[in-house]
């Protein structure tokens, strides 16, 4: 008992957030308020640890920047002026608007969402259901990881790989773009304890992060050349016979066809493409080949490039050539999230939608709605709901973006926790609940456990779930499906398959209970051991059918960056430079950005460059400068450093537009130009110019 009787209750919970880890995590609450927020002891890969970020949760939580009451605006798109409203107003304001659009054609309605929260209650479920019921336009959520994601199917056949639990025995790990250290904090301590036991550590990044700094050797290919770079690695695996035969023979597909197509790939060829030494090529393959167990990390910052796709596959290829997945320890891991036997079905109800003569499903793509907002015409995108994300900061070539949501015709609606970049542009702007306000249940691509949330407060203010809202609208217009209504505790209790023997051991009131659960696996979980792949064959494809049905090469290829000096010499020579931005340390994508300490511990945007580059534009450290290209610009403060290779530069995102001091972010300059497959962006595949400010 506390002082004044107070009690103390601890409530079991999921980090929401687009990361690998979906930390289990335990809330202590006393009376009505959360007190503090930890990782759960008891769930192994969490293991008690929470990161920077969500240890400091309740700074989020309790910010004085919540959004607290309904708004409507009061002054021009983008100036963020609201005045207060109910919620009664609000909902027969969105209800009439959508009623009025819909009897013309709801395909003009466009939900946008993304990965705000990972939850399939509140991220994936009656939002669906009320979109589709409605009969408004679909959403590819293409933004993050669609290319890698294919290339990754089209190989493997499903988002499986190595256990992230059993990496320890490893002897040789390429770390091949990704940044583990801020992005995957849990599977990194496996991939230390992997090095203590005495495996080297490669990581393949364009610049030295905060992994390759702790990595046994950092290898820095030009942005957009990984896929050139795992071919010529086959080709030298195949031409020295460093090969597991009977691996190959028992479970793949297409090695002739492969082996011929890797012939002329040399690290010579390669070589000029990424950058690297030939000799240095050879050798990461020869000890590729040669060591066992072997494994490749990799994550989806090389899937965000013009090549992306292939560039995943081409990696995927790799662990299948040397018979890698034959150990736990081996193989290669990109996402966990393809053993998780959810209901996507029971969860989203396609089945809802009305197949009105005349009216197919429309399918707008996410990445590019600058593009949907200005250009779309048949028919003309006239309403907007905006939730789990903010495009208006996240999305490429933001001027665009910027542009389409300022349409004074384009009705918007934005719920969310704070007032973000995108909230400004809304007509309608909405309270949101956190995690720790509504019920939720999680999967994740980094583990095999899943992870309950319980609602530990009770929502502050007059914010509310997504579920209660769609609920609301439902009911305002007219949409007397059950299915619309359901409860939150119903849905996360139909979100995975029960007759799926991976699923046993997950009951709902189990998970509500202990919290989180690992799906009926073995321990260690090796997947591909004795073959078994996802694809049609059964095997590790190395020639796809899934793309040649898609009129694209059934075999790995080299796909080069769109904007580079080999790909397009004369847009190089005006604008030289290669612009990455990766996420920065203490935020994700764009959450966290707004938070003071660590918006105050970046202390603004930054742009990494190499001496030379800077001393040839007379650049000091420290220094504000300018970076540009033909789509746009933004304003940085200038780290010299030798952690950035000459010709390329970085700068870690995403902040939001209105707090990085010029009104601006890096996508003012990024490109909306879609990936060799799965239609995603080039984030990370983009030429610019550095000057002074």
């Amino acid at each position: 008992m506390l002082p004044g009787g107070a009690t103390e209750t601890r409530v079991r919970a999921a980090c929401p957030h687009d990361c690998p880890d979906t930390c289990a995590m335990e809330v202590t609450v006393s009376g009505a308020r959360a007190i503090k927020v930890r990782g759960a002891a008891d769930m192994p890969f969490t293991d008690g640890v929470l990161c920077t970020k969500v240890a400091h949760y309740l700074e989020r939580v309790y910010s004085d920047q919540r959004l607290l009451h309904p708004m409507k605006r009061v002054g021009r798109k983008g100036e963020g002026r609201f005045e207060r409203i109910s919620w009664d107003e609000a909902l027969d304001t969105i209800a009439a608007r959508f009623r009025a659009i819909a009897a013309d054609d709801p395909r003009s309605i466009l939900p946008y969402s993304y990965a705000g929260t990972m939850g399939l209650v509140q991220g994936e479920s009656l939002d669906r259901r009320f979109f589709h019921r409605l009969g408004a336009s679909l959403l590819d959520r293409t933004i993050c990881a669609s290319a890698g994601a294919l290339g990754w199917k089209a190989t493997v056949g499903a988002s499986i790989g190595t256990d992230p639990e059993a990496v320890a025995d490893a002897r040789l790990i390429l770390i091949w773009g990704g940044n583990p250290v801020v992005s995957n904090l849990h599977g990194w301590r496996h991939i230390q304890e992997a090095r203590r036991r005495g495996a080297k550590l490669v990581c393949i990044d364009p610049r030295r992060s905060e992994t390759a700094a702790k990595c046994d050797v950092h290898l820095a290919p030009w942005p957009g050349t990984d896929g050139a770079l795992a071919l010529a690695m086959m080709q030298v695996l195949i031409a020295e016979d460093r090969l597991d035969h009977d691996y190959i023979a028992r479970h793949t597909l297409g090695f002739d066809a492969l082996a011929e197509r890797v012939r002329a790939f040399t690290p010579e060829w390669a070589a000029p493409l990424t950058g690297l030494d030939a000799s240095v090529i050879r050798d990461l393959a020869r000890e590729y080949g040669s060591t066992t167990p072997t494994l490749i990390r990799l994550n989806y910052g090389l899937n965000r490039c013009a090549g992306g796709g292939m560039a995943v596959r081409n990696i995927a290829c790799l662990p299948a050539l040397t018979g890698a997945w034959r150990h736990a320890a081996g193989g290669a891991l990109l996402s966990t999230s393809g053993n998780y036997p959810v209901d996507g079905h029971a969860l989203a109800r396609p089945d809802l939608y009305p197949h009105a003569a005349g009216r197919p499903p429309r399918t707008v793509n996410m990445a590019f709605i600058g593009e949907a907002l200005l250009e779309a015409t048949d028919p003309p995108i006239r309403a907007l709901y905006v939730y789990n994300a903010n495009p208006v900061a996240v999305a490429p070539d933001s001027n665009r973006v910027k542009a389409g949501f300022a349409r004074e015709d384009l009705f918007c609606v934005v719920h969310e926790l704070f007032q973000t970049d995108t909230a400004d542009y809304a007509d309608i702007l909405l309270p949101a609940t956190s995690q720790l306000e509504h019920r939720d249940v999680h999967t994740s691509y980094g583990h095999l456990n899943v992870v309950a949330n319980m609602p530990a407060i009770a929502p502050l203010g007059e914010a509310k779930p997504n579920t209660e809202v769609f609920r609301l609208l439902a009911a305002r217009l007219g949409l007397a499906h059950p299915a619309l209504f359901e409860s939150d505790d119903s849905i996360a209790a139909r979100a995975f398959r029960q007759d799926d023997e991976r699923a046993r051991g997950l009951a709902p009131e189990q998970l509500a209970e202990h919290g989180w659960a690992r799906l009926n696996l073995a321990s260690p979980f090796v997947p591909f051991a004795n073959g078994g792949f996802r694809t049609p064959s059964g095997r590790c494809e190395f020639h796809s059918g899934l793309l040649a049905g898609l009129g694209l090469d059934p075999l790995p290829a080299w796909h080069p960056p769109a904007e580079s000096v080999v790909s397009n010499p004369a847009l190089a020579a005006r604008y030289p430079l290669a612009l990455i931005t990766p996420p920065a340390r203490n935020f994700l994508n764009s959450s966290f950005a707004n938070l003071p300490r660590f918006r105050d511990e970046h202390g603004g945007p930054v742009l990494q460059i190499h001496p030379d580059d800077a001393a040839g534009r007379g650049i000091g450290d420290g220094q504000r400068v300018r970076i540009h290209n033909d789509r746009g610009e933004f304003h940085a403060r200038a780290v010299v450093t030798t952690g950035v290779r000459p010709g390329v530069v970085v700068s870690p995102s995403v902040w939001w537009h209105k707090l990085s001091g010029d009104g601006n972010n890096a996508n003012a300059v990024t490109a909306s130009t879609a990936t060799d497959m799965g239609g995603g962006p080039i984030f990370y595949d983009c030429l610019v110019e550095v000057s002074c400010a």
